[in-house]
């Protein structure tokens, strides 16, 4: 029997994109005379789809997709991810359904049994949970189809506080009495950097204990915040993996269940590295922002400084340098080579730049703004009145062109409150938001691994807001080594105070960057949409009180 894995970039709601797009992989695969092909999780609706699962119309269009897609099954099996209506008169009015097409109908259909509510996730507000389990006979092989977290019952966690068995079913313990061949895996599995070898441990885990071959099918490509990497894993029933598709890029491919039992493994290509992959995310993760609402182009304010340079870079890898424009705007307190690492950079890329100066409408608000703040020495109301005018001339010029203004914070600095409202915030994409500063320096080297791209001087400069004579960030921050380490460890791994001093960091430094970090969650909640390549990026994933005191 010969299975192909589809490996694709599907668009919320867009039914007529995602239909053509299984069509022309099945059609591929009936060429190559495949018996079944499998796509990945909900791919007739797209994922995330959220709350369009509470219209009745969305989901008959689902309905009406899959068995448009059924009538073209002739000769070929399919397994596709879609939402179906949840008969019973108890529970959800929804599953999370699989469903094996074949001859113009729907053959099979397994229901997701574990719905997970942690991070991002937050399937049991739409679905009704599977509590009962069985195997699909196919061409003399028993196949036990599973949803995503159908195998992610043993997950490893980050987080000390919570149990490595989340779930009190094993969906594939239950499948397991019918002693399947075969274990194949519908997923849409958001990319994390840090969650990569856990992922195929998990499936390499299943296939080891239960002796049956594994086929996971991860769709790619972005929706909003989430980035998908594909990755889709073929594993033995040794544990051992036969073939893992490639990292961001569609793929159909077809194997035969004797290629898959031989023994032999066709290799794997080369790890490609947790910065490389990052990399590859945003660029991704833009393009289909862009791409997926219709936009086309992008501005942003490019300061000379280090995270401007890098979501320049990232933006003009995904849209290309006639799509990509930046203002340089600088004021009296900007050094003269930050205006020239910033030209230098516009003009590697060739990317069209505008030098605007904010002299004149800082000083005219000093001028109006003086009877008001008479007797009080100038703070940071002066440096945040800077900052919203970079934001007020972005955003002109985004409305004029009609180019989408992409944030430039990153993590660091919108962890702990470095940044302005309605300023140096604004903007409606945050490209490197999930980045740490220390990785975002990082990312510049990658950028430059080849020739430099990024000026020397921006990458090696002490990083400075520029707001005031001679400031640098470290005037308000901890170095970044040390403040991202405290970072990574409260925010990712949420451990308390305590143990974070005990694993060395100092006490002051510790207290000092959590009170900041909880003081600040006010910003984040007003920031634009993060992309996410972490296990845990603001927003969505991360939902915590403005008022609380804790």
């Amino acid at each position: 029997m010969k299975i192909t894995v589809a490996q694709l970039n599907y668009h919320i709601g867009n039914f007529a994109r995602n239909k053509e797009l299984i069509l022309n992989a099945i059609e591929k695969a009936k060429n190559e005379g495949s018996d079944l092909i499998v796509f990945s999780e909900l791919c007739i609706s797209g994922y995330p789809p959220l709350d369009l699962l509470d219209r009745h119309d969305f989901i008959e269009k689902c309905n009406d997709t899959v068995n448009e897609i059924a009538e073209k099954c002739t000769g070929i099996a399919a397994v596709v991810g879609s939402p179906t209506f949840n008969t019973k008169p108890e529970g959800k009015k929804l599953f999370n359904t699989a469903q094996v097409l074949s001859e113009g109908k729907i053959i099979f259909t397994a229901n997701k049994a574990l719905l997970p509510t942690y991070d991002i996730f937050d399937e049991y507000r739409y679905f009704e949970p599977e509590r009962s389990f069985s195997v699909f006979s196919f061409k003399g092989q028993k196949l036990a189809i599973t949803i995503c977290e159908d195998l992610w019952d043993e997950q490893p966690f980050d987080n000390e506080f919570e149990k490595s068995r989340l779930y009190t079913v094993s969906p594939m313990e239950e499948l397991a009495k019918y002693n399947p061949d075969l274990i194949i895996n519908i997923a849409a599995s958001p990319f994390s950097y840090s969650k990569i070898e856990a992922k195929e441990n998990i499936f390499r885990s299943k296939a080891l204990k239960y002796r049956i071959p594994v086929i996971t099918v991860n769709q790619t490509g972005a929706n909003t915040e989430l980035i998908f990497d594909g990755a889709s894993l073929i594993v033995k029933n040794d544990g051992e993996i036969f073939r893992q598709l490639p990292f961001f890029e569609e793929s159909v491919e077809t194997f035969s269940i004797d290629q898959i039992n031989s023994g032999i493994v066709p290799g794997r290509d080369n790890d490609p590295g947790a910065i490389s992959l990052i990399y590859k995310a945003l660029v991704m993760g833009i393009r289909d922002y862009f791409g997926k609402t219709g936009f086309k182009s992008c501005i942003l304010g490019l300061s000379g400084g280090i995270d401007s340079a890098v979501t320049l870079c990232l933006a003009e890898a995904a849209l290309g340098n006639e799509n990509t424009r930046v203002l340089l705007l600088p004021s009296r307190y900007s050094s003269d080579h930050s205006v020239k690492d910033a030209v230098d950079l516009a003009k590697a890329l060739n990317v069209r730049y505008d030098i605007v100066s904010i002299e004149k409408p800082f000083s005219a608000f000093e001028e109006e703004l003086a009877p008001l703040f008479a007797g009080r020495e100038k703070d940071l109301t002066e440096e945040n009145i800077q900052a919203r005018i970079r934001a007020t001339l972005l955003m002109a010029v985004s409305n004029k062109y009609g180019c989408i203004l992409l944030n430039t914070s990153n993590k660091s600095e919108a962890a702990v409150g470095y940044g302005t409202l309605y300023g140096d915030m604004a903007g409606g994409l945050s490209v490197i938001g999930d980045i740490y500063k220390t990785d975002v320096y990082k990312l510049a080297e990658y950028i430059n691994r080849e020739k430099e791209i990024i000026p020397k001087n921006t990458i090696t400069k002490m990083p400075s807001a520029e707001l005031r004579p001679d400031q640098l960030d470290s005037d308000s921050l901890p170095e970044y080594g040390i403040l991202d380490t405290i970072l990574y460890k409260y925010i990712e791994l949420q451990k308390p105070a305590e143990k974070i001093i005990s694993e060395g960091s100092d006490r002051e430094t510790v207290m000092r960057v959590i009170k900041l970090i909880n003081s600040n969650e006010y910003k984040r909640y007003q920031a634009p949409p993060v992309l996410r390549i972490s296990s845990k990026a603001f927003g969505a994933g991360r939902r915590l009180p403005l008022v609380a005191r804790y």
